[in-house]
């Protein structure tokens, strides 16, 4: 149990440090996917 806990801690930090670069990454990705439809039509 302390294992899950320990592992959960360390992902939460990773996301609350790297939060901006999981935006942009989001923003990129749908963008592109967003282009690729409205080329496809």
């Amino acid at each position: 149990m302390q294992t899950i806990t320990a592992g959960y801690q360390g992902v939460s930090l990773l996301v609350n440090l790297n939060w901006d670069r999981i935006i942009y990454l989001g923003t990129i990705v749908g963008a592109l996917g967003l282009g690729a439809w409205a080329g496809a039509q």
